[in-house]
C-alpha cells in the first residue's frame, strides 16, 4: 500500500522538477555577462553600459536551429519566416522547403555539397528583424509547435500580432517580462567589447579581446585574434560554397565574456531604432572588409524587413526566477504526500531544507540563479531519499543540512 501511494507522488515530483529544466528541440548555448552597472564606452560611440546581469548566445543563431524553428511553426508560413533565397542563392544557408502550404517541412537536402552538419552549424541568413523577433518569441514561449499565433510567434518578448511592415516592426518594443529576446544594442556591445574587468568603462576595439586589427585566417588550432571577413584582393576567410564559418571555428578568438563571431561571419540585428526608419546592425560579415576606425565605433542599420545573405542575429536571455517556485511546489507536494507515512519526519526535514531562508533584501538576477541552483540540488536530494524509501527502509536523518558522519 505504501509503495502504491508513493509511486504517483514520485512521478508528480519528477514531472514538476523536470519542468523547471525542460530540454527542447533547440539548445542555445549562452554565456553570462556580469558586472552590472558598468560604464559606457566613451572612446567608442557611447554604448555598452548595462545595469543587470544577463545571458547572451555564445554563437550566432545557426541554420540548424532556425530550420527546427521553421519545422515547429511554419507548416503554413503565415508571416514569411522562410526566404527562398536561403536555398536558391549559392551564399544562402541552404535550408530547403518542401511540400505545400499547411504541410511545409524544412531540411538541408537541397545543399550543393557536403553533409547536413556542414550547413546546419553555420549562421542562418536571409532573416529579417521580424523573423528574429518571432524566433525569440518562440524561445520565450517554450518552443511550441503550431501555427504562427499569439502562443507561438506573435507574443512573448515582443507583441507582434501579425506585424510585417517596416512601420509596424519599428513600433515593437521588448516586453518587461521577457525571457528571450534579440539583444539590445548595449547588451550586444558589452558582450563584444567590454573587458570584463568590473564595472569599468574599459573596452577593446575588436570583439576578439584585442585592440589590434584581426586576421581572417582559418587555422587549426586558432592562434587568436581571427575573424571571418573579406580582405581586399579577393581573400575570403572561406569561399564558395560556404562563405560563413561554422560556430567556434575561431576557437581562441572570443570576446572577454566568451562570445564568438561578433566580428564577421554575418551582421547581427539588434533592437536599436535608428533614424526613425531602421533597426540596428552590428559586427560585420563574411564579405565585409576590416575597418578603420574599428567596429566598436560606427553603427549600421537597415529596414527591419530587409533580408540578405550577410545578415543574421543572436539572442539574449534572463534566467527565470519562476523556476524557484516550480521547485518549491514540487517540494510541497512531496512533503504533504508523505505526511501520513511512517517516515514523514524525514520528508519534513527535506521540506525544511528546500525552504531554508533565502538572502533577504533586493535580489539581483545573479542571486536568483544561485538560489535556483541550490533549490534544484536540494529538491533532487529529497526525491532521491523518497526513492530509497520505496526500496525499503527510512534513510538516516539529516541534521543541520549534512548527512551523518560528515562535519
Amino acid at each position: 500500500m505504501f509503495e502504491k501511494s508513493l509511486f504517483p507522488c514520485l512521478v508528480a515530483i519528477d514531472a514538476l522538477a523536470l519542468s523547471a529544466t525542460a530540454v527542447y528541440a533547440v539548445t542555445i548555448d549562452t554565456v553570462t555577462v556580469g558586472n552590472p552597472g558598468n560604464a559606457n564606452d566613451t572612446d567608442g560611440d557611447g554604448h555598452g553600459g548595462v545595469s543587470y546581469v544577463y545571458n547572451i548566445s555564445k554563437y550566432e543563431v545557426t541554420a540548424g536551429q532556425f530550420s527546427q524553428f521553421l519545422n515547429a511553426v511554419a507548416a503554413e508560413d503565415t508571416y514569411g519566416l522562410y526566404n527562398a533565397f536561403m536555398d536558391s542563392v549559392p551564399s544562402g544557408c541552404q535550408i530547403t522547403q518542401h511540400g505545400a502550404s499547411g504541410n511545409y517541412t524544412y531540411d538541408f537536402s537541397g545543399r550543393p555539397s557536403g553533409e547536413e552538419s556542414d550547413w546546419a552549424n553555420r549562421p542562418v541568413n536571409y532573416v529579417s528583424w521580424g523573423d528574429a523577433a518571432r524566433f525569440a518569441n518562440w524561445l520565450h514561449n517554450g518552443q511550441p509547435t503550431g501555427l504562427q499565433g499569439l502562443t507561438t510567434t506573435e507574443d512573448g518578448a515582443y507583441y507582434l500580432n501579425g506585424a510585417t511592415t517596416d512601420a509596424a516592426l519599428l513600433a515593437v518594443s521588448r516586453e518587461p517580462d521577457w525571457k528571450w529576446a534579440i539583444s539590445s544594442e548595449d547588451e550586444w556591445y558589452k558582450a563584444a567589447y567590454h573587458k570584463n574587468d568590473g564595472i569599468t568603462g574599459n573596452y577593446f576595439d575588436y570583439p576578439t579581446s584585442n585592440d589590434s586589427v584581426p586576421s581572417n585566417d582559418l587555422i587549426n588550432p586558432d592562434p587568436g585574434n581571427n575573424a571571418t571577413f573579406y580582405v581586399i584582393g579577393g581573400d575570403y576567410t572561406i569561399g564558395d560554397p560556404y562563405y560563413r564559418t561554422e560556430f567556434s571555428a575561431h576557437e581562441n578568438s572570443g570576446s572577454p565574456y566568451g562570445t564568438y563571431d561578433q566580428y564577421g561571419n554575418v551582421w547581427e540585428w539588434n533592437e536599436a531604432v535608428l533614424y526613425g526608419s531602421s533597426r540596428g546592425l552590428r559586427g560585420g560579415s563574411f564579405y565585409s572588409q576590416v575597418r578603420q576606425p574599428p567596429p566598436s565605433v560606427p553603427q549600421y542599420s537597415y529596414y527591419p524587413t530587409f533580408e540578405v545573405d550577410s545578415v543574421g542575429f543572436r539572442v539574449a536571455n534572463i534566467p527565470e526566477p519562476s523556476t524557484l517556485f516550480l521547485l518549491t511546489a514540487a517540494a510541497v507536494a512531496f512533503a504533504f504526500s508523505y505526511w501520513r507515512t511512517p517516515c514523514w519526519p524525514i520528508v519534513w526535514a527535506g521540506y525544511r531544507r528546500v525552504h531554508a531562508p533565502a538572502p533577504a533584501g533586493r535580489r539581483t538576477w545573479s542571486a536568483w540563479r544561485s538560489i535556483v541552483a541550490r533549490e534544484q540540488r536540494r529538491t533532487w536530494r529529497s526525491v532521491s531519499a523518497a526513492r530509497r524509501l520505496v526500496k525499503g527502509g527510512c534513510p538516516p536523518p539529516v541534521l543541520d543540512g549534512q548527512p551523518p558522519g560528515r562535519t
